[in-house]
């Protein structure tokens, strides 16, 4: 498994648990927005082919976790890229440890045997846009059947998620929210997260506008008929 980086505790990315973040090295979007741009350009990925995390380097570490961490997050990039993403996953739950999986929803086969054999607690996947302004947004050909494979069955399994977007006030406008919160409707969880400046990967979005903190909860409102819960980030 490539392991770029770690994040070695957060109280935040997998819900209602203490947890590591590790990130995956790759990514099949260019979103100009993306402050993970150092695990997702290639240019930039080769000042870390000699440096990548080894796999017994970090399970090493969470032997010395135990009892203080619960999970483990596995985000990137985009982590079902990996081959070996499911092996990884079933050596991290042998160690007695939780999974969160962090995608972008391009890879539903994967996907659907993570479910099927029930090796995460948590799925967190990115809704970028509108079915109409998907490719616009994400900077790449997009597949968009298997964006709605991956919602399906996201939605039908049972276990926790959330769906998410980054918004940024030039890009999502009300009616491109709208379009996302049709597409996700009947979902249990949705989080919005508002645009940061640092590091993106496009220097253009540093142009771009977040939006004022009175303007977030209108947006939320957009999704409340869709889905049972709306958070705010």
């Amino acid at each position: 498994m490539q392991i770029i980086g770690i994040n070695t505790l957060t109280l935040l990315d997998f819900p209602k648990k203490t947890a590591c973040i590790i990130f995956t090295p790759g990514c099949n979007f260019r979103c100009g927005f993306c402050y993970n741009d150092e695990y997702v350009l290639p240019e930039k990925l080769k000042n870390y082919e000699s440096n990548m995390i080894p796999e017994e380097a970090f399970f090493n570490f969470l032997e010395t976790r135990k009892g203080l961490l619960d999970g483990v997050v596995i985000s990137g990039g985009e982590p079902t890229l990996q081959n070996d993403l499911i092996a990884f996953i079933k050596k991290i739950r042998k160690k007695g440890f939780l999974v969160k999986l962090d995608s972008n929803g391009t890879n539903p086969a994967v996907l659907a045997k993570i479910i099927k054999e029930k090796l995460v607690e948590y799925i967190a996947m990115d809704i970028k846009a509108n079915p109409e302004n998907y490719a616009e947004i994400v900077g790449a050909e997009v597949d968009f059947a298997k964006i709605k494979e991956s919602r399906d069955l996201i939605m039908g399994a049972e276990i926790d998620y959330e769906f998410r977007t980054t918004i940024i006030k030039e890009l999502h406008t009300p009616e491109v929210l709208q379009g996302i919160a049709n597409f996700v409707k009947g979902a249990k969880k949705y989080s919005l997260q508002n645009f940061e400046k640092k590091n993106v990967l496009n220097k253009n979005f540093l142009n771009y506008t977040s939006f004022k903190k009175a303007e977030l909860q209108p947006l939320a409102n957009i999704f409340r008929d869709s889905v049972k819960e709306v958070i705010v980030h």
